[in-house]
C-alpha cells in the first residue's frame, strides 16, 4: 500500500483501550463521533468503526452504521487500512497489524513513549500527532486584539518602567483575555486578576505604580475604582478606551500585523484542560486540607503561564471565588523570584510550557522549595505534563499520573499531573470538540485525506514518523 501518493480511501476508527498512557482503559473518549463521521462518508470514504468505540461516552454502534460507517472487531480494525485514527496512542501488540506506510493519526506524544516510537519507525508507520497540528496562518480574533492594544497602548505610555509596574486585572472574562498575555510579555514587577467583589483593604498595591484594568460594562464595582482613585493608581477601562474608535484600531492592528506562518494548535481543548486541572486542584486541596475551609474564596492561588492552558486554570480560578490569582511570567519563574510569589499559595498550578531542550534541565517549581516556600498541605498542578524523557517544568513530577491514581505526596504536598485534564467531568464535551476538529483536518482546509506528500504547511509540522 502506498499512502504517499493517493487519496485516503479507508479509514480505521480504533477504540480506546489499555494502552501506555491509559492505564486501566479509563481514557473513554473517541476520536469522531457518528456525526462526524457521516461527511467523511459522504466525501467517498469508506470508514470503519471498531464495535464499542464509543460507548465509552454514549456514541452506539448503532448510530454509527446510520452514519454510514461498518463496525469491525479489535482484531480487523488496524488491518488494511490507509489511515488509524484514534484519540491516544495505540497499545504495543497492534502496531504489528498495521500495513507498512499507513497513517496513524492520534495524539501521539512521541518523545514521551520512545518504546512506542522505535515500533512505529521500525513497522514504517506515518506517524501525524495531531497535538503538533498547527493553524496556518495563525488566526487572531477581533477580541484578542482590542484587549491587547488597550494593554499596550496604556502601559507604553506609561513613565515608569515596567519592572516597576504592579499589574492588575479586576474582573475576568473573554474580552481580557489578550489584554492579560500582553502586560505579562512587558514582564511587570507583579500581575494578578482580582475577583470583582475585591475590596481596597485586601490589595497591597497603590500609587503611580499601581496600574489598574477593568471593563465598566462588567466590572461593577464602584466602590473599589473609587477608592483606587483615592489611593493615587491608574485606572484604565476598556469601554472607555473603545469609544475611541476600536474599529479603525483593529483594522489597522491587521493591516500592519501580517499573520505569522503558524498559530496555536488547531486540535485542542487547552482552554478546558486549565479549568479541569485546576478545578480538581481546588477539591483536592479542600478535601486534604486540615483547616476548615468552605469554598475557593479562601484559598490562594498562583497560576504559572498564561497561553491557553494558563488562561483556562486562571478562568478556573476565578470561577472558584479566588480573591487574588497571582498570574506568572517567564521573568517571574526564574529562581531567586519565583519564592515569593508562591510562598503563600496554597494551589499553585503549572501551565508554562518548555522547549524539549529544557525539559529535564530547568525546572521551574524545584524539589528544593518544598516545606519552607511551598507549604505542607499545598497542592501543586501540572498542566503541561510528561515523562521520564521528556519531562515536565515541575521536578517532583517524573511521569504524568493517571486516572488509576490521580496524585501523590512528597514531604506532605500533593501534585497532580493528570494525562487528559478534560477526562476529569468533561469527557463527553470534550470528545465532541475533539471530534469536530479532527474531522475538518480531514475533509476541511487542510485535506489530510489526499495524502502524505500533499500535507497543509500545519499538519506537515505534525508528521512526527515518517513518510514512508
Amino acid at each position: 500500500m502506498n499512502n504517499q501518493t493517493r487519496k485516503l480511501k479507508v479509514i480505521g476508527l480504533a477504540r480506546e483501550v489499555e494502552s501506555p498512557e491509559n492505564p486501566g482503559g479509563l481514557e473513554k473518549r473517541v476520536a469522531l463521533t457518528p456525526k462526524d463521521v457521516k461527511p467523511l462518508v459522504k466525501k467517498g470514504l469508506n470508514v470503519f468503526v471498531e464495535s464499542g468505540a464509543g460507548d465509552g461516552v454514549g456514541f452506539s454502534d448503532s448510530e454509527y452504521i446510520s452514519s454510514g460507517a461498518i463496525i469491525e472487531n479489535s482484531e480487523e480494525i488496524y488491518r488494511n487500512k490507509d489511515m488509524v485514527v484514534k484519540f491516544k496512542g495505540p497499545p504495543l501488540d497492534k502496531i504489528k497489524h498495521m500495513s507498512q506506510g499507513t497513517i496513524l493519526f492520534c495524539m501521539a506524544h512521541f518523545r514521551s513513549f520512545p518504546e512506542r516510537a522505535k515500533l512505529l519507525e521500525k513497522q514504517l508507520i506515518n506517524v501525524i500527532a495531531m497535538e503538533e497540528i498547527l493553524e496556518s496562518p495563525k488566526y487572531i480574533s477581533d477580541e484578542i486584539i482590542k484587549s491587547k492594544r488597550f494593554v499596550e497602548d496604556t502601559l507604553s505610555a506609561q513613565k515608569i518602567k515596567y519592572s516597576d509596574m504592579h499589574i492588575g486585572f479586576l474582573g475576568y472574562g473573554p474580552q481580557m483575555v489578550g489584554g492579560i498575555r500582553r502586560a505579562g510579555n512587558r514582564a511587570p514587577k507583579s500581575m494578578s486578576v482580582y475577583q470583582d467583589s475585591i475590596e481596597a483593604k485586601e490589595l497591597k498595591n497603590f500609587g503611580e505604580s499601581a496600574v489598574y484594568f477593568y471593563d465598566s460594562r462588567v466590572f461593577k464595582n464602584v466602590q473599589l475604582i473609587l477608592d483606587l482613585k483615592e489611593k493615587k493608581c491608574q485606572l484604565f477601562d476598556l469601554k472607555e478606551y473603545e469609544s475611541q474608535g476600536i474599529d479603525k484600531i483593529v483594522r489597522d492592528y491587521r493591516e500592519t500585523h501580517p499573520p505569522f506562518e503558524f498559530g496555536g494548535r488547531k486540535i485542542q481543548c487547552l482552554h478546558e484542560t486549565g479549568m479541569a486541572g485546576a478545578r480538581y486542584g481546588f477539591q483536592l486541596y479542600l478535601d486534604k486540607s486540615d483547616s476548615i475551609i468552605n469554598n475557593g474564596s479562601e484559598v490562594k492561588a498562583s497560576v504559572l503561564g498564561y497561553g491557553n492552558v494558563g488562561m483556562g486554570a486562571i478562568h478556573e480560578c476565578y470561577l472558584q471565588g479566588v480573591r487574588e490569582i497571582k498570574v506568572l511570567g517567564r521573568t517571574h519563574t526564574t529562581e531567586g523570584t519565583i519564592e515569593n510569589l508562591i510562598k503563600n499559595s496554597n494551589v499553585i498550578i503549572n501551565g508554562a510550557e518548555q522547549s524539549p531542550e529544557l525539559r529535564g534541565k530547568n525546572f521551574l517549581i524545584k524539589n528544593k522549595y518544598l516545606g519552607e516556600t511551598i507549604k505542607p498541605g499545598s497542592v501543586v498542578v501540572d498542566l503541561v505534563g510528561g515523562s521520564a524523557t521528556n519531562r515536565s517544568p515541575v521536578e517532583s513530577i517524573i511521569e504524568c499520573t493517571y486516572m488509576t491514581n490521580p496524585y501523590f505526596e512528597v514531604e506532605k504536598v500533593y501534585f497532580t499531573a493528570l494525562w487528559g485534564w478534560p477526562m476529569m467531568g468533561m469527557m463527553r464535551e470534550s470528545c465532541v470538540r475533539y471530534s469536530g476538529q479532527i474531522k475538518d483536518v480531514l475533509i476541511g482546509e487542510e485535506k489530510l485525506i489526499n495524502g502524505i506528500l500533499n500535507l497543509a504547511p500545519g499538519v506537515k509540522k505534525a508528521l512526527v514518523c515518517g513518510p514512508f
